[in-house]
């Protein structure tokens, strides 16, 4: 495994953009080599480059942290086991041999408190799933509780209070199941496209091995098997296509596992997971009384929800017009800007307009932030749009209520 973890640690050094200036002239091999000895000694700190700046140092620190996390299939298929022979005697047949490494890393995952806000979300949006398909009953809370109990330590840090703790967990999950509606609890895809589209932004297209039910502006948490258990939301990009593809736009965050993971890691191949696509308030209404027209204002990667709109609307437009605000820093943090010029000269009822925060080089009109100039190119009557960082959806709470909008013309994501 130590082997396996310094090659991953090493094309993550490589790809920020921070630490590969201080790889000129370092041999890597040897690097690689020194630390792996290390790992495979028992250390767990990271030592072996000389030199290296003591920011810079926890940094790379942090990577391996990432590609130490237990994570290793050997790992995962172990506790799988150990759970699955738990569970069997006492309930036979209850879960599916092939659901149980994903169930068992998402429940211990869930009873150990691990993530934010939205990555326990993604966790019950799976596991409700779960509880729905295979029929589970309040009865099953006990037996699969005690199955977990003697593995759940070896995925997630030694609980205090087990009991409780799980109690409160299948009661979550029993709410979620009455939330979640039927269906697959997730969907196993292949990575068939990678296009690393801006400095730590990726754009990978995934081909489910079954179609994916979602709707334009819905999100879908998503897993990896380097971190089982920890599930996170991408909203799809695109409309549903005859293929099946699904494109996800990704920004690595820095204390992010699974983004760090997709954006410097994944390649075409690779397999991921897709739990059940679920609303988050982005969605165009499904019976409309009129068209409305729309003003949609993306910042970042909030864009993709909002381009699978505009993709939408394409099919159908109904006399709509469109407004699509862009906003990021600067011109070379515009990532998706093929296909956006490519939406913009197709579509007469579409117009494209990027919003720059950070770049004194563009002209007055695409100066300033993607709030400001998405207000000022609203118009009455417009259903207004807004996805981005959790910064700007905190601002957009608090200004656009003063605006004049009407409330239930103004659609913020429910998750972020």
């Amino acid at each position: 495994m130590s082997r396996e973890a310094v090659a991953r640690w090493l094309r993550l050094v490589e790809a920020d953009a921070e630490l590969s200036a201080y790889l000129i002239g370092v041999d890597r091999d040897r690097l690689a080599a020194h630390l792996a000895r290390q790992l495979a000694a028992g250390g767990q700190a990271f030592d072996g480059w000389p030199g290296l700046p003591e920011a810079q140092r926890r940094r790379a620190a942090d990577y391996l942290a990432g590609v130490l996390t237990p994570g290793d299939q050997a790992v995962i298929s172990q506790v799988a086991a150990s759970f699955r022979a738990g569970l069997e005697a006492s309930c036979p047949g209850l879960l599916p041999e092939r659901a149980t490494a994903l169930v068992v890393a998402a429940l211990a995952r869930l009873v150990g408190g691990g993530g934010d806000r939205a990555g326990r979300l993604a966790l019950l949006a799976v596991l409700g799933r779960v509880h729905r398909r295979y029929r589970l009953r309040p009865e099953h809370g006990p037996l699969v509780g005690a199955a977990l109990a003697p593995v759940a330590p070896r995925l997630c840090p030694p609980q205090v209070g087990w009991e409780r703790r799980w109690r409160r967990a299948w009661a979550l999950i029993e709410r979620a199941a009455g939330r979640v509606g039927d269906g697959p609890a997730f969907w196993p895809a292949e990575v068939v496209g990678r296009d690393l589209a801006a400095q730590g932004i990726v754009i990978l297209t995934v081909r489910p091995s079954r179609r994916l039910p979602f709707r334009p502006g819905q999100a879908v948490p998503v897993s990896l098997p380097q971190h089982p258990g920890r599930w996170r939301w991408y909203c799809p990009a695109n409309a549903p296509r005859p293929d099946g593809t699904v494109e996800l736009h990704v920004r690595a965050v820095p204390a992010g596992t699974v983004s760090r993971t997709l954006v410097h890691e994944v390649r075409p191949d690779d397999l991921l997971h897709l739990g059940p696509p679920v609303d988050i308030g982005l969605s165009l209404p499904t019976v409309p009384d009129q068209p409305r027209d729309l003003l949609l204002v993306a910042g970042g990667t909030g864009l993709a929800p909002l381009r699978a709109l505009v993709e939408q609307v394409a099919a159908a437009p109904a006399g709509r017009r469109v407004t699509l605000v862009v906003g990021v820093r600067t011109i070379a943090d515009l990532y998706d800007a093929i296909t956006l010029d490519k939406l913009d000269q197709a579509h007469s009822w579409l117009t494209v307009v990027p919003a720059f925060s950070h770049d004194p080089f563009v002209t007055p009109a695409e100066q300033g932030d993607a709030l400001s100039l998405g207000l000022y190119h609203h118009r009455c009557g417009q259903h207004l749009y807004v996805c981005g960082p959790p910064a700007m959806l905190d601002l957009a709470r608090q200004l656009l209520p003063a605006t004049g909008i009407p409330a239930d013309r103004i659609h913020l994501p429910t998750i972020h």
